[in-house]
């Protein structure tokens, strides 16, 4: 059985994660240099996730408990899951937020992590964030971290008695914590806005400071998880006037990062040969294991610094030019369409009507805040979001109700059926009017499909394996494959003119085939979707 704690320090983390992932673009666009590191948000987002991960990892560990496993474990393998998983100066930085409070929760065994030991770990995160970096600005996520700090240090001071006893029930727990770091939002908030009068850069470009403003974010984010209720609000902030100020950084081509596991290994001593092929260096971690960021023109150059030190891996390298032409390329649409799909090939075909899509898995079935990052992965101020499936339409409009954009959901019952009805969209209509055009779309629009049977049918018509056809929700056909698909095919033909059939992986007869089962008078459109659990999926029109 997956341990209660570690799912409840999962949905704290995770709860961050969706916030972060909800305003991502937002924080991308606030950066002003002209280098990978404009991608802020995506890169805290990448650190964040590591850490999901390795507490996944935690929670399918059912034979332990937390007790059993160790707080020092757990928090070492979290912190080390952040640094490797980090990219860019921010992910750096905020996997050193994420060791530095991992440190202090280390060295107090068996304390409560009640809000005495969240301001420790807060204020310790500040520490090692500023002692990662050489040359530490005033104005950055720095600023706003230690002021976060600060803030909870404050009103600690001013708590009649902070510390909760060891048998406090959890809900006190959460709650104490809540009303502490909800304080810490709104000072890190107002921190975030005065870093244009801290640094000229982001004072000439209009905006406020990325990463301090992703920070408040990931903790509006745990404030939201804590209560199980909406995040505490935070201002949305305009992109910046200029996409190219004056920059070090804009002579290197290459954002560069990657790690070194070895034995032994002492940071300082590898900074030097670094700073001699670009800049932006950092070099975090411990004895066993470093990360290294820099931006330079010789990638390779600077993984040989290492090559006596370690083995280097998790190496990735981002083309910032590239990169910036890209954005700067970059449109958003008015209105996009996010899709919920059960493989990639049906997902190519929706990306081909321009649509996004969401890998719901075999049973298309994705939690609401996977929903609610794909809503906000789409590039588009509103969004329609194509649920194809039943279970999932709640969860869908759950999400549209949690994102900050104009979100309407479709209930589409099917994959087919919604990819159909997709060439109802325009992006310079707004989702009202396109979610409009598609439902009216997918009224004239009717479903079909063919799959082995999982179990023996209770009424003896069929056994497991064999094929089962239906129409809409009808069982119409059962047998064998050709016979039931022709069935199928018969019965969504009546009154039809074009049947579009999309096979699935292990589709028992080839496309050639399946043609000559298609009524005389209906066009066939076969497409390959690679879908599992189906081996056709059919629309008529």
């Amino acid at each position: 059985m997956t341990d209660p704690n570690i799912v409840r320090f999962r949905t704290i983390v995770a709860g961050a994660l969706a916030h972060l992932e909800s305003r991502r673009e937002e924080v991308n666009d606030l950066n002003v240099f002209p280098v990978a590191d404009g991608d802020t948000g995506d890169n805290m987002v990448l650190t964040l996730r590591a850490v999901v991960d390795e507490l996944d990892r935690f929670g399918a560990d059912g034979d332990r408990t937390i007790d059993e496993i160790g707080r020092d474990e757990i928090v070492d393998a979290v912190a080390r899951a952040a640094l490797l998983g980090a990219r860019g100066n921010s992910g750096v930085i905020l996997s050193q937020l994420i060791r530095g409070a991992a440190e202090e929760l280390v060295s107090r065994p068996g304390e409560l992590i009640d809000a005495t030991l969240i301001g420790a770990a807060l204020a310790r995160a500040a520490d090692r964030a500023y002692a990662s970096v050489r040359d530490p600005a005033e104005g950055t996520i720095l600023t706003v971290v230690r002021e976060m700090a600060h803030r909870v240090a404050v009103e600690l001071a001013h708590m009649p008695d902070p510390r909760l006893a060891p048998d406090a029930p959890s809900e006190l727990q959460d709650d104490t914590i809540a009303v502490l770091l909800e304080r810490a939002v709104a000072a890190g908030e107002a921190s975030v806005m005065r870093t244009p009068d801290l640094l000229a850069v982001l004072r000439e470009a209009g905006v406020v400071d990325a990463g301090g403003y992703a920070l408040t974010v990931i903790f509006a984010g745990i404030v939201a998880a804590l209560r199980g209720d909406e995040p505490p609000p935070l201002e949305h902030h305009a992109p910046a006037r200029i996409t190219h100020p004056q920059h070090a950084s804009s002579t290197y081509r290459y954002c560069t990062n990657f790690a070194v596991i070895g034995e032994g290994l002492e940071p300082s001593l590898f900074v030097g040969a670094l700073e001699q092929l670009g800049d932006s260096v950092f070099v975090v971690g411990d004895a066993a294991t470093l990360k290294i960021h820099l931006h330079t023109d010789q990638p390779e150059s600077a993984t040989a610094v290492f090559a006596d030190a370690g083995e280097v891996s998790h190496l990735d390298v981002a083309d910032m030019h590239d990169q910036l032409a890209r954005r700067a390329a970059a449109r958003p649409a008015h209105c996009g369409v996010l899709a919920v799909v059960a493989s990639s090939g049906i997902g190519a075909l929706f990306e081909s009507l321009g649509a996004n899509v969401l890998d719901g898995g075999p049973t298309l079935n994705p939690s609401t805040y996977e929903l609610l990052a794909g809503i906000h992965a789409v590039p588009a101020e509103q969004v329609v979001v194509l649920a194809n499936n039943p279970s999932v339409i709640l969860a869908a409009e759950h999400a549209a109700e949690l994102s900050d954009k104009n979100v309407v959901v479709v209930p589409s019952r099917s994959q087919q059926t919604a990819l159909a009805a997709l060439v109802a969209y325009s992006p310079e209509r707004s989702a009202a009017e396109n979610a409009a055009a598609i439902e009216a779309a997918l009224e004239r629009v009717r479903s079909g499909s063919v799959a082995p049977a999982a179990r023996d049918d209770a009424e003896g018509r069929f056994r497991a394996g064999d094929a089962v056809g239906f129409v809409d929700e009808t069982l119409v056909a059962w047998g064998a494959p050709e016979a039931t698909l022709t069935q199928v095919l018969v019965t969504l033909g009546d009154g039809s003119e074009l049947i579009t059939c999309i096979a699935g992986e292990d589709a028992p007869l080839a496309s050639e085939r399946v043609a000559t089962l298609v009524p005389n008078e209906v066009e066939l459109e076969h497409r390959d979707g690679g879908q599992p659990g189906h081996w056709w999926l059919l629309s008529a029109e």
